[in-house]
């Protein structure tokens, strides 16, 4: 019976993502299958202020979550702030060890805003939590960094310790709120929700408790809780992390979750939250962000903090597999915050500083690395046979994949990447500090 469930579980996914591209949908952080690749075709290499731009919108308040489409509607998350004045900012921030790199808050409203994909016209603006002392960011995050996920009608937005929020897309509805779940981020919240079957599963990994917890989708109450098993620091701040976890259709033990945290990656069962198997990075690892990448019968993982370390992680192991199931490993240009790409046999990713990287999935060999203009968080895209990488200053540096550097373009916008791009039809729609744009030849 567990293995024709796990067998159902395993095509339900599969037919799910294949269905979010049939219906021209970016459903989730990363598109369909999470891997930051779309099917698209038909997609603008270049563009700027003037060129390919179909329309431009301001987004209300302040959010790098991305944005995620279904047929007419694309939705983002967004945080309208209430600023303390210099004096009770300065005083707030005085009192919070390490706050070098601070932003606070005074309150604010998290919100869900809707706006029509042919258009940008604004549809629905609605508040779905609101905050009454807000505690304090990175000057690099947002209160509304994790990315919602639109599925079969209803949308479902997670803000870390602030909650978890279910709407119907058609009225705006709030449908039910989980604010049970609190945890000290340090620096604001990051890891998005990932949807498996019916259930969202979250990372809460924070200075004070690390655990992974499941909401049912239907009702919004918490249906499991597991605590983080690995030896993590003795200091608070190097338990934390902020990444999104993966669903991993593995065929000799099913359907289960690949969930990194501070020092350790770790393998779940999504129905129940029992803990499968988990790898030591080996080194320090913490405030950790990338989410995995699967393929070739390993996870990819990246460690962020301090310095980050790539990791390839054998599937199928049971326990602890830091010795028996660590494929390789890299300690060159690695990531803290962007994503990594994998596209056939070639694994992409690009540095914080801007030094681009492709090594062979299978071995970790190198066979480039370039350095790239700007500072990077979002993820990168691979679309219409092309790579893109999206800085923090607003260009964009389109590439050939292959095993040697080839430069297509470098676009440029007024605004600067945070959160990772969209793609719907033959647009991208990106997302900046301020605004949202459709580019579209």
């Amino acid at each position: 019976m567990m293995s024709r469930l796990k067998l159902s579980a395993c095509v339900l996914s599969l037919l799910l993502a294949a269905s979010a591209q049939a219906k021209d949908e970016w459903p989730q952080f990363r598109g369909p299958d999470g891997t930051g690749h779309s099917k698209a075709t038909g997609v603008a290499k270049e563009w700027s202020e003037s060129k390919n731009i179909r329309w431009k919108i301001a987004v209300p308040g302040k959010g790098h979550s991305s944005p995620v489409i279904s047929d007419n509607q694309i939705w983002m998350t967004s945080a309208v702030e209430i600023p303390l004045t210099p004096e009770a900012k300065a005083a707030k921030l005085a009192k919070i060890p390490n706050s070098k790199g601070l932003e606070l808050a005074g309150s604010l409203t998290l919100r869900a805003v809707c706006v029509d994909r042919e258009t940008g016209k604004p549809l629905m603006d609605i508040e779905l939590l609101t905050v009454s002392e807000a505690e304090p960011i990175h000057s690099l995050n947002s209160y509304a960094s994790p990315t919602p996920i639109l599925e079969n009608g209803k949308l479902y937005a997670h803000f870390g310790t602030y909650g978890t929020v279910a709407l119907d897309t058609a009225t705006g509805k709030v449908l039910w709120r989980n604010t049970e779940h609190h945890i000290e981020h340090q620096n604001g919240p990051g890891a998005s929700a990932v949807s498996v079957g019916d259930l969202l599963v979250i990372n809460f990994d924070g200075t004070d408790k690390q655990y992974v917890a499941a909401i049912d989708k239907a009702t919004g109450k918490t249906a499991w809780s597991t605590q983080r098993s690995g030896k993590l620091d003795d200091r608070p701040d190097l338990k934390k992390a902020y990444c999104t976890s993966v669903v991993v259709e593995d065929p000799n033990s099913g359907t289960q979750i690949v969930s990194p945290g501070a020092n350790w990656v770790y393998g779940y069962d999504p129905k129940t939250g029992k803990e499968l198997w988990r790898a030591s990075y080996g080194q320090l690892g913490f405030s950790t962000v990338p989410r995995p990448i699967v393929g070739h019968g390993m996870v990819y993982v990246a460690t962020s903090f301090m310095k980050s370390r790539l990791l390839a992680v054998k599937l199928g192991g049971s326990g602890d597999v830091s010795e028996s199931h660590v494929a390789w490993k890299s300690d060159r240009q690695v990531p803290q915050k962007p994503s990594l790409l994998l596209v056939g046999d070639e694994l992409y990713f690009v540095s914080d500083g801007g030094v681009a990287t492709c090594l062979n999935a299978k071995t970790g060999e190198e066979y480039w690395q370039q350095r790239m203009p700007g500072s990077y968080s979002a993820s990168p895209l691979f679309v219409d046979g092309r790579i893109y990488f999206f800085s923090q200053d607003g260009k964009a540096t389109v590439i050939a994949p292959g095993r040697e550097y080839k430069e297509l373009a470098v676009n440029q916008l007024s605004g600067g990447f945070m959160a990772s791009p969209a793609v719907a039809g033959k647009a991208l729609f990106l997302r900046t500090e301020t605004h949202l744009y459709r580019v579209e030849e």
